[in-house]
């Protein structure tokens, strides 16, 4: 009713002649005042006319946002004093929203809005106004710029620019304490009544929180809120706007709160005594349980840390602090012993690492329980007296010598007998060897240090009642040094004495090496094993020696190499010694006493021959042997290769060609005519089968009677083939298919003679000799038999 009242007054204020009435109104004015640049026209009667000066204008109309009527809704009207109602006159407007959302009447002069505005997208409007006459167009009033202000209404609520917030505040804070502020803004004018005026209310979150009405703090309400009772809460706030009056638009958000942890619990075990068990072979570092006291605080605030403050076993058991579990890990600090103590008890603590002064009188923010630990008899391996053994012995000692004694004993209540022995991967070469009841090692090889001065080895104890159970134990054999090794020259010597070397003239210098090493240190003495009227020896007295001449002049031609015997000895105890012997060339030498040449033949050459000429020549005579070498190889090499290569061994001479031919008119599969007709052979074929080596004169063979025997024949190429070179070298099965020549008997088939249609008379064999009586028995017996029948 109130904004009905306010409408329609306002609606009665616009139309009353006042001056502040939304007409403009123009009064003559003297036609004293200047006149303007193109204002000036002429009337019908032909005199100029003078455009007046405009009494007032109004420069502001209000208008209300939000219309909801049907018509435009009227925003004012201009008017002119000139204005004689005849029409004459043409209201024209323009600037912001002219045409489109203001509209003018042309001829009353009347503003109407075309559609509903709203402030919240713009406030006010600015526009220009002119009266001109209708006929000329001509302006009588000069353009006058006004505003059309828009009346805010209250059409916005409250909003929030989150809709959940999210907050934490400290568990147990005090009544008042700040968690968050939540601000809503209103678009409508804050300058317009109270439609933009916010107050701030508490929806859902009592009795814990409260919200401060004009700056939306909100803050506890309840002291002593503890986390661990309840943790989440849900807060609504709503905005209203009006200042919260009825008829207000409002507006809500929801703010999530969390109580964060503080330290207010201390740490509590949950048992006030804790067995473990633990058993005695169990190595230092073991770890044997664990005890953990809850609390109920989280993250730093529930971290613990554990100690042991008293009891029995402080110094044989330590405890750590596991992190990530917030456990106490209860770990042997010392080796256990059944047979010693079976049972521990200690009073383990647990404290908070991070305390809050502010809750010291919550109590002491620790904790204590019992530990009673039980250590359980295993039975144990043996025991060494020492963690290792170190033994010196002389390399000189003899065979089954003891070089010392390990002991070992059963640490369980049983005492079970100990059994020793040597682990042989640490003595491959058998050198040591060990008495399996007392434990006593000693040799079985004789000990060299120039070898191995050290001996590593490892002996194992075991229960003769349990020898799964072992114990190992490194020895270490250290092997002390006797002189028993002779000094030699520490290198091969290539000395040379010059044929112009004078007398005392050095020609080497010589030193010593010794495999012992004697405590003192090395000292060699060097002398010559006879006098010698060409060289002597001088001592240097730092284990070196000096080889000097004791004639003036040497010929190579005479003697070419002298051998000298220097007897080297140390100082040691017992004293050792050995004869190296020089081996001395007399050289060639220049004035600067270089060596030219040790070679005496060098001498029996011609003069004009050079080194360089000397050593071609002797390079093209190895050339030359190699390759007579070469070429003979060569030639024994090349074998009789076959033609036709055979899966079997190639000595069997069998020749296999795999073709069945084309019977016996096939003339080019093999050639045997000679074997039938040897007259016909006029010049000896080559074999076919192999490549010949070296071609041969053909050699002439008297042919074969008419008349001569098969025997004869055959025996006489056999002959041939004995004494023909080019014939192989291995055994050779020839078969020559021989039949002789034509028999004057024919044919002796019988089944050529079956054939026939007679019969067949052999009595012609009996006249062939005692060789066919055999024949003419069979064949002529048959024919009697036959004709008895």
């Amino acid at each position: 009713m109130t904004i009905q009242r306010v409408l329609l007054l306002l609606l009665l204020w616009m139309w009353l002649p006042h001056p502040c009435h939304t007409e403009m109104l123009f009064r003559r004015t003297p036609d004293l005042r200047p006149k303007r640049s193109g204002g000036r026209a002429s009337g019908n009667d032909g005199k100029a006319i003078h455009r007046q000066k405009r009494g007032w204008m109004w420069n502001q109309f209000f208008l209300l946002e939000e219309y909801t009527g049907s018509d435009y809704q009227y925003v004012g009207k201009l008017h002119s004093d000139q204005d004689k109602g005849d029409g004459s006159l043409k209201y024209i407007l323009s600037g912001d929203g002219a045409g489109t959302l203001f509209i003018i009447d042309e001829k009353t002069g009347d503003i109407h809005a075309t559609r509903r505005i709203d402030r919240e997208e713009k406030a006010f409007y600015t526009l220009r106004a002119q009266a001109i006459n209708r006929r000329t167009l001509r302006p009588v009033e000069p353009e006058s710029e006004f505003v059309i202000k828009i009346h805010d209404i209250n059409d916005n609520e409250p909003t929030f620019p989150e809709e959940i917030y999210t907050a934490s505040v400290p568990e147990m804070s005090v009544v008042g304490t700040s968690v968050v502020q939540v601000t809503a803004t209103d678009a409508d004018d804050p300058s317009y009544g109270n439609s933009a005026r916010v107050i701030y209310c508490i929806l859902q979150g009592q009795p814990y929180f409260s919200v401060e009405p004009e700056t939306g703090i909100i803050r506890t309400a309840l002291p002593n809120m503890n986390r661990e009772n309840r943790e989440q809460y849900q807060v609504v706030i709503q905005a209203k706007d009006m200042g919260g009056q009825m008829g207000g638009l409002s507006g809500t958000t929801t703010v999530n709160i969390t109580l964060t942890d503080v330290n207010d619990n201390p740490p509590r075990f949950a048992q006030s005594t804790i067995h473990l068990r633990i058993p005695e072979s169990s190595p230092v570092g073991t770890a044997i349980g664990s005890v953990k006291a809850t609390d109920a605080d989280t993250g730093k605030n529930a971290e613990v840390e554990y100690r042991i403050i008293d009891g029995d076993g402080t110094d044989m058991f330590d405890i750590v602090t596991q992190k990530d579990t917030q456990e106490g890990i209860i770990t042997v600090r010392k080796p256990l012993d059944y047979e010693m103590r079976r049972l521990y008890t200690l009073k383990v603590e647990a404290e908070n690492t991070h305390v809050d002064p502010r809750f010291y009188y919550l109590g002491p923010f620790k904790d204590t329980t019992i530990v009673k630990i039980s250590v359980d008899d295993v039975d144990e391996p043996p025991v060494f007296s020492r963690s290792s053994y170190l033994f010196e012995v002389h390399e000189d000692i003899e065979l089954g010598t003891i070089i010392g004694t390990v002991m070992a004993r059963d640490p369980d209540s049983a005492s079970s007998p100990i059994r020793f022995s040597l682990d042989r991967h640490t003595d491959l070469d058998r050198i040591f060897n060990i008495h399996s009841g007392n434990g006593s090692i000693y040799t079985s090889k004789p000990l060299d240090r120039e070898i191995s001065q050290w001996h590593n080895l490892s002996v194992i104890a075991a229960e003769i009642n349990n020898p799964k159970d072992t114990t190992r134990v490194p020895v270490y054999v250290r092997i002390l040094d006797v002189n028993d090794n002779a000094p030699q020259f520490a290198v091969f010597y290539d000395t040379f004495v010059c044929e112009n070397a004078r007398a005392g003239q050095l020609i080497q210098t010589i030193s010593a090496v010794d495999k012992d090493d004697p405590l003192g240190g090395q000292k060699f003495f060097f002398s010559l094993a006879a006098v010698n009227p060409n060289f002597t020896v001088q001592d240097n007295e730092d284990n070196t020696a000096r080889i000097l001449t004791r004639r003036n002049g040497f010929s190579r031609h005479e003697i070419s190499t002298y051998l000298l015997p220097v007897v080297i000895s140390d100082n040691d105890y017992p004293i050792q010694s050995s004869t190296g012997t020089l081996t001395i060339r007399v050289c060639a030498c220049d004035s600067w006493g270089n060596m030219q040449s040790c070679n005496a033949e060098a001498f029996l050459l011609p003069a004009g021959l050079s080194t360089g000429a000397l050593v071609a020549i002797l390079l093209c005579i190895i050339i030359l042997l190699v390759i007579v070498v070469l070429f003979a190889a060569l030639k024994r090499q090349r074998k009789k290769e076959p033609l036709i290569l055979s899966k079997e061994d190639i000595r069997d001479n069998i020749v296999s060609y795999n073709d069945e031919g084309g019977g016996e008119e096939d003339t080019q599969a093999f050639d045997i005519g000679t074997l039938r007709n040897p007259a016909a052979i006029e010049d000896k074929k080559l074999r076919r089968d192999i490549i010949p080596e070296t071609l041969f004169v053909p050699r002439r063979t008297p042919s074969a009677p008419d008349n001569t025997d098969v025997r004869d024949f055959i025996n006489q190429r056999l002959k041939e083939h004995d004494t023909d070179p080019s014939a192989p070298p291995y055994d050779s099965l020839a078969t020559y298919a021989y039949e002789g020549n034509d028999s004057i008997a024919e044919s002796l088939s019988s089944l050529e003679s079956g054939t026939t249609e007679g019969d067949q008379n052999y009595d012609y064999l009996r006249e062939w000799g005692p060789r066919f009586n055999k024949l003419a028995e069979m064949y002529g017996g048959g024919e009697s038999d036959k004709d008895t029948s």
